[in-house]
């Protein structure tokens, strides 16, 4: 967006500034007043505005994380443009540790909502009105559900070029073309002009620090893309991610106690033993077997599994051994603490 003064609710920001916003909500019925939490960061200079948001699903708290990080970065003091951070969208799910709202409603089915709405409809409609609509880009981070962890991996719309270049950008090894789903804030967001990327990772009510650490650099890797940040310094080129277009779930076989042989991020191939199903003595009832090859992305994590339970998510490649490779390397480079040092710098304290 190119306008000198943007606006967020009654706020007026000029460029050069940066403010923190507590957008207006619906009440609680106890009488409580109810914001969403909204930072600003606008360069001198001009840019596209970049919307990053986080706990659409009050459960998923990683992106909270990630959010802080990037406002408490020394890389916004370069910025170019606008960068519109909200760390919680859903506070009502977060105050209960729910996905939903009070309403039992999934926000991101609710879009675009409606002022007169059910209260997932109103909030959807501020977001969209209020953020969304007032952005070029968009980048809305998610966990796993409960239970179930997710591999760093960004879905999107791979089929427009614009949205795959900033994929690409994210710089994770696993890109999942995901097409748009009705009342999704994607496909809303595309109605408005702006060209969002989905970031999954981790696993609802928990941090995860791989899932941050990749979250923070993916975002700071879209920002430099978009010429919102100075480019990067280092030499190291970064891995061509590999593309999904198809993946499916291995579903438990029996009843039982599970005791998990493969991991998130492993390489699988068909036939192969993914876990063992036992009974209470430790009598093996039946082994999960890999239908087709590829890549773990989503793995249940809770020992206990009902026949039919989805239990490993595994996304097909036509290079899987490549992903894997990918994959490992990204782990250990997020996770060495000398290195993890000089992903991204803070503000002292």
């Amino acid at each position: 967006m190119s306008d000198d003064v943007l606006t967020i609710g009654t706020v007026a920001i000029s460029s050069g500034e940066t403010v923190r916003i507590k957008l207006p909500m619906v009440k609680l019925y106890t009488d409580t007043n109810m914001s969403m939490p909204v930072f600003v960061k606008r360069g001198k200079r001009p840019g596209p505005t970049l919307f990053i948001s986080a706990a659409v699903h009050g459960d998923e708290l990683n992106g909270i994380e990630i959010i802080s990080r990037i406002i408490q970065s020394k890389y916004l003091d370069s910025i170019k443009g606008t960068l519109i951070a909200v760390p919680i969208v859903n506070g009502y799910g977060v105050l209960n540790q729910s996905r939903y709202l009070p309403d039992r409603r999934d926000l991101n089915r609710s879009f675009p909502g409606s002022k007169r709405g059910s209260l997932a409809g109103r909030v959807a409609d501020r977001f969209l009105s209020e953020i969304v609509s007032k952005a070029d880009y968009g980048i809305d981070l998610h966990t796993g559900s409960l239970h179930r962890t997710n591999l760093p991996q960004v879905r999107a719309n791979l089929d427009d070029a614009e949205t795959l270049s900033i994929a690409k950008a994210f710089g994770v090894p696993v890109l999942m073309n995901s097409n748009l789903r009705d009342g999704s804030l994607r496909e809303c967001a595309n109605d408005v002009g702006a060209k969002v990327i989905l970031y999954e990772a981790g696993e609802a009510l928990r941090f995860d620090e791989l899932s941050i650490r990749a979250g923070v650099k993916g975002i700071v890797g879209v920002m430099r893309h978009l010429g919102m940040l100075p480019k990067s310094r280092s030499k190291k080129s970064l891995s061509e991610p590999r593309i999904a277009r198809s993946s499916g779930w291995v579903r438990a076989t029996d009843s039982g106690f599970t005791t998990h042989i493969k991991e998130l991020g492993d390489l699988v191939e068909a036939g192969d033993v993914l876990a063992e199903i036992k009974d209470p003595y430790g009598d093996i009832l039946d082994k999960v077997l890999c239908k087709n090859g590829g890549i773990i992305i989503g793995k249940q994590n809770i020992p206990l599994v009902q026949e039919g339970d989805a239990m490993y998510h595994i996304a097909h490649f036509v290079s899987p051994d490549e992903v894997a490779g990918h994959v490992e390397s990204m782990q250990d480079e997020l996770m060495d603490r000398d290195a993890s040092l000089n992903l991204i710098d803070y503000k002292s304290s």
